[in-house]
C-alpha cells in the first residue's frame, strides 16, 4: 500500500497536482492487519475508526452499526419539518411528502445496510408509521 502511495505521490508531482493531506485517512481492516503508518508526502496519514463511503458508515471491523441510527436522525428531521411547516395536518397532504422526502433516506443503499436485529428493524418501521398518525 505504501508502494502504491508513493506511485500516487509521484503522479502528482509530475501533473502538478496536490493531495489535501487532511482529507486522507486510513481504516485499518480487520484483526489480524496490524496498524501500519502510511505516509503522503514524507507526512503520517491519521488512522480513522469509521469512515463514511457512498454515504454509508463502515467501521474496521466492517459492521454499519451506526448507519441505523443515523438514517433514522435523519429521516426524523425531515419529517418534522415537514409536520412543522405543513398547515394541513391531512393525511393526503402529509403522506405524498413523506413518500417523496423521508422514504428515500430510508430506502438509501438497504440491500447493503440491511438491518438484521430486531431493534434497528424496529426504529424503521417506526418511523415509517411515525406519518401515518
Amino acid at each position: 500500500m505504501q508502494r502504491d502511495l508513493d506511485k500516487l505521490k509521484k503522479w502528482a508531482r509530475v501533473n502538478l497536482m496536490r493531495f489535501n493531506k487532511a482529507k486522507c485517512k486510513v481504516l485499518h481492516l480487520g484483526r489480524s492487519n496490524p496498524p501500519y503508518q502510511y505516509r503522503l508526502r514524507d507526512e503520517g496519514i491519521g488512522s480513522s475508526p469509521a469512515e463514511k463511503d457512498l454515504r454509508v458508515l463502515v467501521n474496521e471491523k466492517l459492521d454499519i452499526i451506526h448507519q441505523y441510527a443515523l438514517t433514522a436522525q435523519k429521516a426524523s428531521c425531515i419529517l418534522g419539518c415537514i409536520k412543522s411547516s405543513m398547515a394541513s395536518r391531512l393525511r393526503e397532504g402529509i403522506l405524498p411528502l413523506c413518500s417523496a422526502l423521508v422514504r428515500p433516506h430510508i430506502e438509501f443503499c438497504i440491500q447493503l445496510w440491511s438491518p438484521q436485529h430486531k431493534k434497528d428493524v424496529d426504529l424503521l418501521e417506526r418511523l415509517q408509521r411515525r406519518p401515518q398518525k
